[in-house]
């Protein structure tokens, strides 16, 4: 049977609905959960547990995903420049905090001046130009220094001992990311105080491991790796070629040399 509705009622029925629409709108911004933009420097696999522990420390303090805060993820795959196109997106997205790797966080910093930024660990914030000193950092951006540059001298002094024989250095780094280039300079600074000729081997993308390793044998008796998120991804392929060309190599991390199965 067919229902006819008068002109007024379906004046009333419409603006019944349009008086509802903002009711409506304003549940659902009520119901939009704050946003963490979280921006893994290698894989998934890599970085899961990094991940984990994350969202494992937001739940105890109340923050529980899917709840009360929503996470973006974002995985880089040690590629430096993914950095640029995840903050981007990140951006687009709205996120309310970006939490991100030290070695990210510039090129993060340089895409937004107004979301807060966390960066995980850094080397030297302040020579990097990414905080405007340790005390205030100022701008948009916070972390933690874990300051490895300072003890990159040490770690020279440690292998003159443990090689006091030891004449040709090699030391491999990302040339595109500041952390590992500020560690390479006190690297070179520290080697070469004590009697080393040191070779650098300069990288900016994964496709340029293995050719950076050809006849290396034949110009260093040691491999100082640089780390950072293009190293410890590639860590496995840059420690079966040093292994092939028979060079000792230090890092400044266990987690380098520890093979997950």
């Amino acid at each position: 049977m067919p229902v006819t509705i008068q002109r007024r009622e379906l004046i009333a029925a419409l603006g019944g609905a349009v008086l509802a629409w903002p009711l409506v709108a304003r549940a659902q911004q009520a119901t939009k959960l704050p946003t963490i933009g979280f921006l893994g420097p290698s894989t998934l696999s890599d970085a899961n547990t990094w991940a984990t522990a994350f969202a494992e420390r937001l739940r105890e303090l109340g923050w529980i995903e899917g709840r009360t805060v929503a996470i973006e993820y974002r995985w880089a795959e040690g590629r430096d420049e993914r950095y640029a196109q995840i903050a981007a997106e990140f951006v687009r997205l709205k996120v309310d905090v970006i939490v991100t790797p030290g070695g990210a966080a510039l090129t993060v910093k340089q895409a937004t001046s107004e979301i807060p930024i966390v960066f995980t660990v850094t080397s030297d914030p302040l020579a990097s130009g990414l905080v405007a000193s340790l005390a205030r950092p100022g701008g948009n951006a916070t972390g933690l220094s874990l300051q490895t540059t300072d003890t990159a001298a040490k770690r020279i002094e440690l292998l003159r001992e443990l090689v006091p024989g030891l004449r040709r250095l090699a030391v491999f780094f990302n040339v595109g990311s500041p952390q590992p280039v500020l560690e390479m300079d006190q690297v070179q600074k520290a080697a070469r105080a004590v009697g080393l000729e040191v070779t650098t081997l300069e990288i900016a993308r994964a496709q340029e491991i293995e050719p950076a390793f050809q006849g290396l044998r034949s110009r260093a008796d040691f491999l100082y790796v640089c780390g950072d998120p293009l190293a410890f991804a590639n860590r496995v392929r840059i420690n079966t070629l040093a292994a092939a060309a028979q060079l000792p190599t230090m890092y400044g991390f266990r987690e380098h040399v520890v093979q997950e199965v």
